[in-house]
C-alpha cells in the first residue's frame, strides 16, 4: 500500500468542508483561503482550489462579488449562500459523527487476554 495515496485521499475527503469553514466566517479571497489552509498544515494549490470554488458556486453553495484592487486586477471574494450554509451545517454534523467514531476506535484500549 502507498501511504501517500491514502493520506491524499483522506485530505481530499475533508477539503470541501475545510474550505466552506473558512468562507463561512466571512468573505474570502482564494489566496487567503490557500494561506489559511497552509497555516493549518492542510496545503492546497490554487489549481485545486479554483475548480472546487467554481463547482460550489455552480451548485449555488457560494456566491461572489468583485472588488477593485489598487495593485492589479479586481478580486473575487466568495461567501456562503443560504443553501451553502445549510450544506455546511450538514457537513459539520457528519464531520462530528465521523471524528467521534474514528476517535472512539483509534483510542480504544487493546483487549487483555
Amino acid at each position: 500500500m502507498n501511504i501517500e495515496n491514502t493520506q491524499s485521499q483522506m485530505k481530499k475527503g475533508i477539503l470541501e468542508f475545510c474550505i466552506l469553514s473558512i468562507i463561512r466566517r466571512g468573505e474570502a479571497y482564494p489566496s487567503d483561503i490557500v494561506e489559511e489552509m497552509k497555516a493549518a498544515n492542510l496545503n492546497i494549490l490554487e489549481g485545486t482550489l479554483y475548480p472546487l470554488l467554481t463547482r460550489l458556486k455552480n451548485a449555488e453553495m457560494l456566491t461572489y462579488r468583485w472588488v477593485e484592487s489598487n495593485s492589479g486586477p479586481p478580486r473575487k471574494y466568495f461567501s456562503l449562500t443560504d443553501k451553502g450554509e445549510k450544506f455546511y451545517n450538514e457537513l459539520e454534523q457528519t464531520w462530528t459523527e465521523l471524528a467521534n467514531g474514528v476517535n472512539a476506535l483509534a483510542n480504544k484500549k487493546p483487549n487483555n487476554p
